[in-house]
């Protein structure tokens, strides 16, 4: 066989293999029908599939125009051979008339962001049926007058009972008033180790609550840079929390260790990732160090 030939057999070789690779990213969006009364739901379904070992940030879905969610389904997950599925259906509606659209939704896979196809909805309200009778207003029937001879008796006793409390009221001391103890409001950075403390002593990984408890880490954090920054950490997704933290003074590492902390948090919450107790001890750390480090530097 010529060298030549060989060439051209290895270069086709090399493009199917790359193709196989990127076919295996699918991202999909469905719904189970495009139009709709107003008020009907819709089944909003997911359908990502990627290779094995590929790190993911799931869909941002806070709020969709025009829509609102009635439920959030958990995200389903199966391996296989040839890569990982995840699938989630939300249960959506609309209160608005028109035609619009679920916007193209983002997924950021490794280092590539994917987008599902946006999806049309057309919303209308339910036809009168003209074939039925029409129905008057009916007029105003007057209800025949009950005996109300204990009516003077029920008003003279309520007399008498608003004139005793009266009394007794004039009568009473004056009571002294209590004391109450000013609660002291903690600093932003003993509010934040107490919490985390808090969050330890609960043993939450020994229990099987692995996604309760990060999530307890990521709030703390949160709060701690919303108080501490000014920064409205609580309405950030977690890649947009690690761009804002970027622009902190971080040593590299510090802010390296930090970025994949938050990251697995994301993939516990969202993926339902079970990380390992080593792994458990040392998010918990690198959240405490992170907290002590932007306190010094803010």
């Amino acid at each position: 066989m010529s060298r030549f030939v060989r060439y051209i057999i290895a270069g086709i070789c090399l493009l199917a293999s790359t193709l196989h690779v990127n076919a295996q990213v699918l991202v999909k969006a469905d719904i189970d029908r495009d139009k709709i009364i107003v008020g009907e739901n819709i089944i909003l379904t997911l359908d990502v599939r990627a290779p094995l070992g590929q790190e993911m940030t799931w869909f941002n879905l806070d709020t969709i125009p025009h829509f609102e969610f009635i439920n959030k389904g958990k995200i389903d997950t199966a391996d296989g051979v040839d890569g990982k599925k995840w699938v989630q259906q939300l249960t959506i509606t609309s209160y608005d008339s028109g035609s619009w659209q679920i916007p193209q939704l983002a997924i950021k896979i490794g280092d590539k962001t994917y987008y599902s196809d946006s999806l049309s909805v057309a919303v209308s309200y339910s036809n009168a049926d003209l074939s039925q009778d029409y129905k008057d207003i009916k007029e105003i029937e007057d209800v025949p007058n009950t005996d109300t001879n204990y009516i003077p008796w029920v008003l003279g006793a309520v007399t008498l009972v608003a004139l005793g409390i009266i009394v007794w009221l004039f009568r009473r001391k004056k009571a002294v008033p209590a004391v109450v103890p000013v609660a002291v409001k903690l600093t932003p950075y003993d509010e934040a180790l107490q919490a985390l403390e808090e969050l330890r002593k609960k043993d939450l990984p020994n229990k099987g609550e692995i996604k309760k408890y990060y999530t307890g880490l990521n709030d703390i954090l949160r709060v701690f840079v919303q108080r501490k920054l000014n920064i409205a950490s609580l309405e950030k997704t977690n890649e947009e929390l690690i761009i804002e933290l970027k622009k902190q003074r971080m040593n590299d590492e510090y802010f390296k260790e930090l970025s994949n902390a938050l990251r697995m948090a994301d993939f516990v919450k969202f993926a339902r990732y079970e990380p390992g107790a080593a792994d458990n001890e040392k998010n918990y750390g690198v959240i405490e160090s992170a907290i002590k480090t932007l306190n010094n530097i803010a």
